[in-house]
């Protein structure tokens, strides 16, 4: 495909990657740009983790009810089966699959696939999370987004959990988690540390 409706040419295999905490509109920007893909008449699949039915069990949904129909699976590895016959792949919550979806990525990206990948770049302890890093490495194009922090108002820099649960994994909307600043996410932790302190003196 040389052209299209949206005078965006049909560009040689790519990956890009849309990255950032939780209520930054990752999802909402992977849903923008597989909707201009199909706009633009190219054959497009988006895939998401199949733990994942926080709104829907077959569409990505972002915090503000924007969806796309899309393909649960439970491996990377299966996005090499069912992405023989499109033009660009979409990827939503990348840092829940394995590691081995770094290497599915190259090998559509070669295949001449454009590959769009959206994902948290670090969990609730600020730890790099699963294949973001790597990803974010091998990237054509990389885009941080940021949501706002709940209690100044600058850039969020981290996904807060609010709840007591030490699970790395824990799928959550407002009720469960807040994005944070640096600044504030330090004092959130420095209270969080005071208040275990004193329920272990005071029990």
């Amino acid at each position: 495909m040389t052209g299209n409706l949206t005078g965006e040419a049909h560009r040689p295999g790519r990956i890009e990657v849309v990255c950032g905490s939780m209520f930054s509109g990752k999802t909402e920007e992977l849903i923008r740009r597989m909707r201009r893909a199909k706009f633009a008449k190219q054959r497009v699949e988006i895939f998401k983790p199949a733990i994942d039915t926080r709104y829907s069990d077959g569409n990505v949904v972002s915090h503000d009810r924007h969806s796309i129909q899309c393909t649960p699976i439970d491996s990377s590895a299966q996005i090499l089966l069912l992405a023989s016959d499109i033009d660009v792949a979409g990827i939503d919550e990348a840092q829940f699959f394995d590691d081995g979806l770094v290497d599915v990525c190259n090998q559509l990206a070669y295949r001449g696939i454009r590959v769009i990948i959206a994902g948290l770049d670090m969990d609730f302890r600020g730890v790099p999370f699963g294949p973001m890093p790597a990803l974010c490495a091998i990237a054509d194009d990389v885009t941080k987004v940021h949501a706002i922090c709940v209690r100044c108002g600058n850039l969020a820099y981290v996904s807060h959990r609010t709840v007591q649960n030490d699970k790395r994994v824990l799928l959550g909307e407002t009720q469960e988690y807040e994005p944070l600043c640096r600044e504030c996410y330090q004092r959130a932790m420095e209270e969080e540390k005071a208040r275990k302190t004193a329920l272990a003196t005071n029990p």
